[in-house]
């Protein structure tokens, strides 16, 4: 049991989903049902998602049959052993404590989405088409800053060959592809259907193919144009890719906005990465993020994780039930496959200051020991007052913390550090710096379609979300499980968050009487 405040985080508590579907008062859990004795198959199961998918899959459906995960080997260590020590993380606690054996269930399937059949040996193929009934495809390269060829390699093409797969698949009941709000990030309004990509996605991997390494990167800005990164534009592909070739297939296309950590399923707070805002929150907390591209008036448009995955998997039930193809003597439709936009703003909007107030607020109370400085966060949208702050909050401290390392024979840290946090400033200040208007009418109604059972189990409605109890959790998880500060340490965090105050208020106090002094001796000069 993890204690974060006033609220109680329970690791493997008592009540388990049989425990709740049993109550009277809940109808039968209709997902669970149609999962009972399923096949699934998820790409990106090493990543923030994949990690929630594996945990809710076996959890939430105790009758599944097999759960089987793509995974790459990764510095030199074999994709078992990749999995296996993903599994010890404290979130499969509940899992392990509710079902002890569900590791029988998962086979790991070794391969790679940016190769030719997805890099899956002939019997690992084989067994996919021959057993698999629901497709996650989420698998994707989340580094804004990626190579062109690298991007459209995992990205598109590896959509491409996931939907190759998914058509020789004999069981297939659902495949859920898993893109992002912000594809379109181009248009101001974004609706739940699919928009035409600037270069069609199978001419695009063609491209990347055939062209010199060198000429691509020269004409990669050229390629991308009003996108603002090689994510975006190669997500926006992914989506033409499935378009063109999920024709005949129960394809469903979610859109989630940021993902950030999880809001109770199945701990509150859960998070295993620094990046968009939750990287904002690390650098402020520990003293070393002062500016930001930021409209604080802009929404933000945030899901937490594991709604994120409860959406999806609820998507995968409603397309295996309607979709005409998985019915007797009822031939496919031709029709582009549906399309949900999983956003908050629509119904539970947040602005970047509500966002920031209630990290301030909540982190204010439980400080980590790992800060080296104190609070301080200047916005503003324009780029040449960011890189003024940068220089004053940023870099001249830096140099000077720096110089006084090598003085003393210590390694110089903050330059690189800086330069990674600029870097991550810029990337994210597009999305921070603008609003977009979705529409959600297909999450809204999806949600609506849930039996009571499964709006308890699989609850995605963001409506209800408390964002006050959900900053006040995620403030402590970060500590916990980013951090690795132990709530046991807050009174420690406290003390040093008051000399750190001390610290600031003398030093500003000290350049304001410098700067006072100067100004006086200017104005003696010149009088």
């Amino acid at each position: 049991m993890v204690v974060m405040g006033e609220t109680i985080v329970q690791e493997g508590g008592d009540i388990t989903y049989k425990d709740m579907i049993d109550e009277p008062l809940l109808e039968e859990s209709q997902i669970q049902k149609m999962f009972t004795g399923a096949s699934v198959f998820i790409t990106g199961g090493t990543g923030f998602l994949g990690k929630l998918f594996i945990d809710k899959l076996l959890r939430s459906s105790p009758g599944l049959k097999k759960l089987y995960v793509l995974v790459r080997a990764k510095k030199n260590k074999e994709p078992i052993k990749r999995l296996e020590e993903q599994l010890n993380d404290v979130l499969y606690d509940r899992l392990r404590k509710e079902q002890p054996n569900f590791i029988k269930k998962i086979y790991v399937v070794e391969g790679e989405v940016n190769q030719e059949n997805l890099g899956i040996s002939e019997t690992d193929r084989q067994l996919l088409i021959n057993e698999v009934d629901f497709i996650f495809h989420g698998a994707a390269t989340v580094r804004f800053d990626e190579p062109l060829n690298v991007a459209v390699g995992t990205n598109v093409r590896g959509s491409r060959e996931m939907l190759v797969l998914a058509r020789s698949c004999t069981k297939l009941r659902a495949y859920v592809h898993i893109s992002t709000a912000y594809s379109h990030c181009t248009q101001l309004n974004i609706d739940e259907k699919f928009y035409k990509s600037s270069l069609d996605g199978d001419k695009l991997i063609d491209l990347v193919d055939n062209m010199d390494e060198a000429i691509l990167k020269n004409i990669t800005p050229g390629l991308v144009g009003n996108y603002p990164n090689t994510y975006a534009y190669t997500k926006a592909a992914a989506e033409d890719v499935v378009l063109k070739h999920s024709k005949g297939l129960p394809v469903a296309l979610i859109r989630p906005s940021i993902v950030i950590a999880t809001a109770r399923d199945p701990i509150v707070g859960w998070i295993d990465n620094v990046y968009g805002p939750t990287g904002v929150v690390v650098g402020v907390a520990v003293g070393l993020l002062r500016v930001l591209l930021c409209n604080r008036h802009a929404v933000a448009d945030l899901v937490p994780g594991d709604m994120v995955v409860n959406a999806c998997i609820a998507t995968a039930w409603k397309t295996a039930k309607d979709y005409p193809g998985n019915h007797e003597d009822a031939p496919p439709l031709d029709q582009a496959p549906p399309v949900y936009n999983f956003v908050s703003s629509e119904e539970n909007p947040l602005t970047w200051d509500n966002f920031l107030h209630l990290n301030r607020r909540y982190g204010f109370e439980v400080p980590t020991i790992q800060a080296v400085w104190h609070y301080i966060l200047l916005f503003t949208t324009s780029e040449f007052l960011f890189n003024f702050y940068c220089l004053v909050l940023h870099w001249i401290p830096a140099y000077i913390i720096d110089g006084i390392a090598v003085l003393i024979g210590k390694k110089p840290v903050l330059k690189v550090a800086y330069q990674k946090i600029e870097k991550f400033s810029r990337v994210i200040g597009y999305f921070s710096c603008r609003s977009w208007k979705f529409s959600n009418q297909n999450v809204q109604s999806l949600y609506k379609e849930l039996s009571d059972a499964d709006k308890d189990i699989y609850d995605f409605n963001i409506a209800q979300l408390d964002w006050k109890m959900y900053f006040y959790n995620q403030v402590r998880g970060i500590r916990l499980y980013l951090l690795k500060d132990p709530m046991e340490t807050v009174p420690q965090g406290l003390k040093r968050y008051f000399k750190l105050k001390i610290a600031h208020y003398f030093i500003l106090a000290m350049l304001g009487f410098i700067v006072f002094k100067l100004l006086s001796w200017m104005v003696c000069m010149f009088l």
